[in-house]
């Protein structure tokens, strides 16, 4: 079937953009940190059971060593440390300055890739990735107003430390990503997406235990579960984003390079623009549209022969 690889990455955007949604309802309940481990926690109950069911087993134990390592690096550094890093880029920078960061993952996945895989990419690949990027840039950027003086005064200021958690956010999101594709290569093809997935997501529970437990957040998460719509919210979130999207993400690498399925990950801040609209009632401007136009066309490139 042509364009698979194409077809998956959109998906995949589409889950990760309902996802974000679910967990936003969820940590204005109860806070971004317990949804973290609430979310991988119930991702890998869905986990266990749909590999039960497809393939008898609950952890996918017959997966080479190696897969194993690079699978679980690929869930330390991207799931634990890159989500991390991410929240705190959030908190220090705002979500314009720290989500643009973020997208810079998608050349920096292809560099690596192409240094490490041996992945290959031709010219319109490389301006697919630079328009896209220009449009998801633009949305990003579309910078409201202060109302007031006390919301001017208020406005962020973008600091050292902010951009090294930008950065490691932006690095945990592409270093982890060619971790998998390397993890779920073998001589006689692919691995599993789900079960690479759960390995993923499991080597993250381990280092979200460690670090509750350090931080001593656990009474934080006791009373987030106990909050039956904040528990609904991350479940559903879990299910659309980590179980599915996550999912889908590594079965993308099955059909593209990194660079390129990384670019199509990128397109989430786009497609939020109708959630923005029609969920949220937010005034969306002209720029941000034009933005999305550019993405859209930068996409087209990447999926010209």
């Amino acid at each position: 079937m042509p364009y698979t690889g194409e077809l998956i990455a959109i998906v995949t955007v589409l889950c990760w953009t309902v996802s974000v949604q679910f967990f936003e309802a969820a940590a204005k309940r109860v806070g971004s940190t317990p949804v973290n481990i609430i979310r991988i926690t119930t991702a890998l109950v869905l986990f266990g059971i749909y590999l039960f069911f497809k393939n008898g087993y609950l952890i996918p134990l017959d997966f080479p060593l190696e897969a194993w390592i690079f699978l679980s690096l690929s869930g330390v550094i991207g799931f634990f440390l890159g989500d991390i890093c991410l929240f705190k880029a959030l908190v220090e920078l705002g979500p314009r300055i720290a989500l643009l960061i973020f997208s810079l993952s998608a050349p920096v996945a292809a560099l690596i890739g192409w240094t490490f895989l041996a992945e290959t990419y031709v010219l319109h690949q490389w301006a697919g990735m630079l328009v896209t990027l220009s449009g998801v840039g633009l949305v990003i950027f579309e910078k409201k107003r202060p109302e007031n003086h006390s919301q001017q005064r208020h406005q962020r200021v973008i600091t050292l430390k902010g951009i090294l958690f930008g950065i490691g956010a932006m690095l945990g999101q592409a270093v982890g990503y060619v971790l998998s594709k390397a993890g779920m290569q073998t001589d006689t093809g692919f691995l599993d997406a789900f079960a690479a997935t759960e390995i993923r997501a499991l080597a993250a529970f381990v280092c979200f235990v460690i670090f509750f437990t350090l931080t001593r957040e656990w009474r934080r998460v006791v009373r987030a579960v106990k909050d039956t719509r904040a528990l609904v919210f991350t479940a559903t979130g879990a299910l659309i984003g980590p179980f599915l999207g996550v999912s889908l993400s590594l079965m993308a690498l099955h059909y593209l390079s990194t660079g390129v399925a990384s670019t199509f990950l990128s397109m989430t801040p786009v497609c939020i623009i109708p959630f923005s609209i029609f969920l949220h009632k937010e005034h969306v401007s002209i720029r941000a549209f034009a933005g999305a136009i550019i993405a859209v066309g930068g996409i087209w490139l990447l999926m010209a022969p």
